[in-house]
């Protein structure tokens, strides 16, 4: 796996980055070694952050941690990684997702037991009148919701909108490629 590591106010020394480097080389039983990694260290007050990123032909992987202490916040964000592809592996099998990808012990059967299906338990419908992103902003707010859906008054399209930490607000627009 190749690792790409980058730092937000942070100097990323020779320690990090081998920290970084030995951690998830661990989780090359599971990558090829053409799979890329994008890492992203930051540091804002007392949080001590990374961002895991790996591309996965149609999907991603991904995981974040803060903490205190940043190798804390390393040793933790590669358990996450490994417990969500071994949580789909059976997932990514039935539906061949980036075979290229994944190293082809990845794909070898394994004795762990079936985990939960992912069952959709309820369908809304509703209609989508054309708003600004502030009005969706709004509306979310009065619905108590933490993301809204809304049909884009200045591109015609369908928009999400949702709350962030620190009571700030995101966009998601879709890109079509």
């Amino acid at each position: 796996m190749r690792i790409t590591i980058t730092g937000k106010n942070i100097d990323v020394t020779d320690g990090l980055r081998s920290a970084v480097e030995d951690k998830l080389n661990k989780l090359d039983k599971y990558f090829n070694k053409e799979t890329d990694a994008s890492v992203t260290l930051s540091v804002d007050k007392l949080r001590q952050k990374i961002e895991v990123t790996i591309p996965v032909k149609g999907n991603i992987i991904r995981a974040e941690q803060v903490s205190s202490d940043m190798y804390a916040s390393i040793d933790m964000v590669e358990e996450i990684i490994e417990r969500q592809l071994n949580r789909y592996r059976k997932k990514f099998i039935a539906k061949k997702h980036g075979e290229d990808e994944f190293n082809s012990d990845f794909f070898k059967d394994t004795n762990e037991p079936d985990e939960e299906v992912i069952k959709i338990e309820r369908e809304k419908h509703f209609g989508m009148k054309p708003m600004y992103p502030e009005d969706a902003c709004l509306q979310m707010e009065l619905l108590g919701h933490n993301f809204f859906m809304f049909l884009n008054a200045e591109t015609e399209e369908v928009n999400v909108v949702y709350k962030r930490k620190g009571n700030t607000y995101g966009l998601i627009e879709p890109e079509f490629k």
